[in-house]
This record gives structure tokens, C-alpha cells and sequence, in this order.
């Protein structure tokens, strides 16, 4: 991962917003795919956009997109893509939706941005250096305590029921809880608003870019094993502010 990759991967984001925002809170049809989630016309866009510039700039690498698949599968360097991470809010015109753009190198996220094109917020978060907000950087706050801790996750329907009652015995003895967010709530997580996500059902572009933006603000995230993140991971993601309160929440996690 270089300096050209992070220059490369905000361009990636910027393509993806210019292809965003004439669809915010305009009329336009809604598509299911086979698996039930949303899909619009902008979804696809952006990541044709993000895509067409990669086949220029990095023809050896490989893409994982949400929309249109894998190319180059096996490539050592991996750009995986989501154009609309929470497609859903994006329909509804709320803008806690984000583009989200990885570097994964062998099998690891090194390199991830989360982008609101709506608001122009974005996070960059690269292996070894700390996570900026807009050129600033941001970093978690500390909670060691469960009991002081706020908690988010998208919603109660990506979950199975075990995953469910799992997700319950750490909302109970936690401070408070907000529903719904997507990528955006690894972004407040980073600045320190939030304290703990905790997620099950993710995809690879779902999380390879939240993984660097949150350990370079001073968090960790992890699997509900504990395991650090990669591209086998089964997509049950834990993401806290301090480390400290990573073993508390696999234990719950664990135990039912």
C-alpha cells in the first residue's frame, strides 16, 4: 500500500459520489436482488465508475464489487467495493449511507475509505497511520466498561435468532443502543461518539474498509471468535473504540 493507493482510492470515491448525488432524494426505481437487499440505479453507477478507472490505473489487481462481482480472482492486491453501503437509507434520503472503497493485500484490509457524499465526509484509514475525518485526524474514546457504553448495529433483521439473543446479552447491561447506521457508524465510531458495533450477515465489502478506518482511530476490530479480520472472515464483525472492551463482549457473545 502506498501514497499513490490512497490518492488512488479517494479518486475511487470521488467518482463514486459524482455518480451519487443527482440520485439523493430524486424518484428513480428500486430492484430486489436475489437476495432480498435493495439495489438502485445509483448502486450501480458508482461502483461501473469506480470500476472503469481501476481497469486503467491498476489492470493487474483485482475487484470484489457488490454489484457486479469479482474480477481477476486470485490477484495478490484486491479493491473491493460498495458503492451504497446502506442502500436502504439511501432510498429513504437519509445520509448515513457511505461509499466504501478497500485495499485488501493478502487477504488483509490495508487501506480503507468511508465516504458520504451527501454531507462530503470522509474517513481514510491506512495501515500504519493514523484515521482522518476530512484531512483531520480523529481517534476513539476510551470506555473499558460495558456499563458506559454505547452500542449500534443496523438492525435486528441481519441477524439470526441465535445471533439475535447474542446481540442481546450485551445490550442488556449496556448504557444505551441506536439502531440503523450501516459504514456510517464505524465512522462515529472512529471520532468517539460511539462505543461498540457489533454486526452479523456482512460481506467483504461490507467491512474490508471498516477495518483500517477504526484501528487507525485507536480502535480494534475483530470476528466474534476474536480473530482479526480478513477475506475468509465469516462476516460476524465486532468493532469497539477501546480494546478493553472487546473481551467482555466476545464472552457475551459466547456465551448463550
Amino acid at each position: 500500500m502506498t501514497d499513490d493507493d490512497i490518492r488512488l482510492a479517494q479518486r475511487l470515491a470521488d467518482a463514486a459520489g459524482d455518480a451519487i448525488r443527482p440520485y439523493f432524494r430524486a424518484r428513480f426505481d428500486l430492484e430486489r436482488k436475489a437476495d432480498a437487499s435493495p439495489v438502485t440505479a445509483a448502486d450501480r453507477a458508482a461502483e461501473s465508475a469506480m470500476r472503469a478507472i481501476l481497469e486503467i490505473e491498476r489492470p493487474q489487481d483485482g475487484i470484489v464489487g457488490e454489484e457486479y462481482g469479482v474480477s481477476r480472482e486470485g490477484a495478490e492486491r484486491v479493491w473491493v467495493l460498495d458503492p451504497i453501503d446502506g442502500t436502504r437509507s439511501f432510498v429513504a434520503g437519509r445520509a448515513i449511507f457511505g461509499t466504501l472503497v478497500a485495499l485488501v493485500e493478502a487477504g488483509r484490509p490495508v487501506l480503507g475509505v468511508i465516504d458520504q457524499p451527501v454531507q462530503r465526509e470522509r474517513w481514510i484509514g491506512a495501515a500504519g497511520r493514523p484515521t482522518t475525518l476530512n484531512d483531520a485526524a480523529v481517534t476513539t474514546r476510551g470506555c473499558a466498561v460495558l456499563g458506559d457504553a454505547i452500542l449500534a448495529t443496523t438492525g435486528p433483521g441481519y441477524f439470526k435468532p441465535d445471533e439475535m439473543a447474542a446481540y442481546d446479552r450485551c445490550l442488556a447491561p449496556a448504557r444505551d443502543s441506536i439502531w440503523g447506521g450501516d459504514c456510517y457508524n464505524y465512522g462515529l465510531l472512529s471520532l468517539g461518539q460511539l462505543d461498540a458495533v457489533i454486526e452479523a450477515g456482512l460481506k467483504l465489502y461490507d467491512f474490508a474498509a471498516l477495518v483500517p478506518v477504526v484501528e487507525g482511530a485507536g480502535g480494534m476490530m475483530r470476528d466474534w471468535q476474536g480473530r482479526p479480520l480478513d477475506a475468509d472472515s465469516k462476516g460476524q464483525v465486532v468493532a469497539v473504540g477501546d480494546a478493553r472492551l472487546m473481551a467482555p463482549i466476545l464472552a457475551l457473545l459466547g456465551s448463550g
